[in-house]
């Protein structure tokens, strides 16, 4: 190890000894609210089922799902904006943290990062701008319009936004508030650098990948904040080092990280805990010792690597035979289970997917017809009907449906109406709000903050209904082809049985030889070498007790050659 640090020029930590300031770690713990905690449980059942093979991976999958495990452990309004701000939730904790401290230095102008790598601001800085009557087509002002925040009923929800609004809610002036995204240019990036340095701006948030190198506005810093944990240890070391750098004024600095219990974010830093563990063995300028499981693991594999490769030359043939064999008898295993899942798809998989979607195509005709009949004039609205009350205007039914949407408690399922002769019910499913028309078939929209935009996704569903029925009569086709194709595979034997079973019959005639060899039995001496020379030891040993150990033939030759 400490060749390699010598030849790679590599210096640790405690071998610089450079002036940073001392730390200390403040772990701001949150406890779930109750939406939170259905929506683990939905992510569970969601593994549960991509895990069983029962949804295709593009609508869900393993990285989907952690994902939203990831954004579900910072805020739950990042799934759905419709849910309530949890005051105690870790984002509220962080704002008054930053808030505090803020206050507390405001003499020395210190300043704060905020790290963050969910829930970025996209595209925007944050402010609107203006448009000039006169400099319509200037290149200033195109520049200036790719920063414009977006509309209210556009603005996609964000951790960055809220923190920001709710810190200039206590006091602390927006122009001492910036986002790392704002400087989208080098020479923006100087400027709010030097800005951080000086104090101006007092807190920065960013993201690893914006804010985790490269960066030096270490001068005032005196709090770091962890809002969520990244997935390398290295990405972590990156965000400390902003704050415990040479050239901090402050002797003492605070790192707070935020945890959500009973969400991914245990799961996460125990893991970075666990990757670290055995980074620190390493990186350090101390002898490190043989106490990680991945060192001994990999040791042993050499080991055994060096001891087959100084012995018989056919354990060589043997270990490529023993692999060999095995991967033969893996597909075997895997051609016998495809041909019994296919077999069990003949009989019961293919025939009732087939009437399943036989009895889709017939629903959807069905509610095509009621559509088509309660079909509104071009242009207006056909009116919709919303705990009793008809409502002929689109505000007004927008805003009701909102107002259904407050009262609808997690894992609930309630009816509002009716719309375009199809039942109308509000659901909850752990993730999103949504809008349930039903007729002979189940028609859904998600719904959002936007009360005029809920309407018209609405529609969109009902105008998809006609697209539904093609993807559903396309996929009765393939059902129909796919039975054909398990029809044609069924009892077809396994190719590579004959391989199979002649690397398994010279496997098993090595492993003989092997066996042989490794007893080693001692040569037979004639009667008259026996007389001329003196006892054996070997003999003396055999026949005090059985052999303890194998020798190699070369070592009975020379044995022999001694008598």
């Amino acid at each position: 190890m400490n060749i390699w640090k010598e030849a790679a020029d590599i210096k640790t930590a405690d071998q610089l000894n450079l002036p940073t300031p001392e730390v200390e770690y403040h772990n701001e713990v949150a406890h779930p609210t109750e939406h939170q905690q259905a929506m683990v449980q939905a992510l569970s059942e969601r593994a549960a089922e991509v895990h069983s093979g029962k949804v295709e991976p593009w609508k869900d999958n393993m990285l989907k799902i952690t994902s939203d495990g990831r954004k579900l452990g910072l805020d739950q309004r990042i799934l759905n904006p419709l849910l309530p701000d949890d005051p105690s939730s870790k984002v509220n904790q962080c704002v008054e943290n930053i808030a505090q401290i803020w206050q507390d230095g405001q003499a020395e102008k210190l300043t704060q990062l905020v790290f963050c790598d969910i829930s970025t601001p996209k595209g925007t800085a944050g402010r609107k701008v203006a448009k000039s009557p006169g400099k319509l087509d200037s290149p200033e002002l195109h520049a200036l319009e790719t920063l414009t925040e977006p509309a209210d009923e556009e603005k996609p929800f964000s951790i960055y936004y809220d923190i920001r609004d709710k810190l200039i809610a206590r006091g602390i002036p927006e122009t001492e508030i910036a986002f790392i995204h704002d400087a989208n240019t080098e020479a923006r990036k100087k400027e709010l650098f030097a800005k951080v340095r000086s104090g101006q701006v007092r807190v920065l948030m960013g993201s690893t990948f914006k804010m985790g190198a490269g960066m030096n506005v270490q001068d005032r810093l005196i709090a770091l904040h962890d809002l969520d944990c990244p997935w390398r240890p290295g990405d972590l070391e990156q965000r400390k080092g902003r704050i415990v750098r040479q050239g901090n004024k402050n002797k003492t600095v605070h790192i707070y990280r935020y945890v959500t219990e009973g969400t991914f974010d245990s799961y996460l830093w125990q893991t970075v805990e666990n990757k670290q563990k055995f980074i620190s063995q390493i990186m350090t300028s101390k002898s490190p010792v043989r106490s990680c499981e991945d060192i001994d693991e990999t040791a042993l594999s050499y080991a055994e690597i060096k001891a087959l490769c100084a012995g018989d030359p056919r354990i060589k043939e043997k270990m490529d035979l023993d692999i060999e064999v095995s991967r033969l008898k893996l597909l075997k295993t895997n051609h016998q289970s495809q041909q019994y899942r296919l077999e069990d798809s003949l009989l019961k998989y293919f025939p009732e997917q087939i009437e399943q979607n036989k009895g889709f195509i017939t629903g959807l005709k069905q509610d095509m017809e009621t559509l088509a009949a309660h079909q509104p004039p071009e242009g207006e609205f056909a009116g919709m009907v919303i705990r009793g009350d008809t409502l002929t205007d689109k505000d007004n039914a927008g805003a009701a449906i909102l107002e259904a949407c407050k009262e609808l408690k997690s894992g609930d399922t309630m009816e509002i109406g009716n719309y375009r002769g199809l039942n109308m019910s509000l659901s909850f499913n752990g993730f999103r709000v949504d809008l349930i028309l039903k007729g002979a078939m189940t028609h859904q929209a998600e719904l959002g903050t936007d009360a005029r935009g809920n309407l018209t996704r609405i529609d969109h569903a009902l105008e998809a209904v006609p697209d539904r029925l093609k993807s559903v009569q396309a996929q009765l086709d393939n059902l129909y082809q796919q039975q054909a194709a398990a029809k044609a595979e069924l009892g077809k034997p396994f190719l590579q049985e004959t391989e199979l079973q002649e690397k398994s019959a010279r496997l098993a005639q090595l492993n003989a030889l092997l066996d042989i060899d490794t007893k080693c039995p001692v040569p037979q001496v004639s009667k008259r070498q026996a007389k001329a020379e003196r006892p054996s030891v070997l003999d003396k040993l055999k026949t005090a007790s059985p052999p303890v150990r194998t020798m190699p033939d070369k070592a009975h030759k020379k044995e022999t050659e001694a008598r």
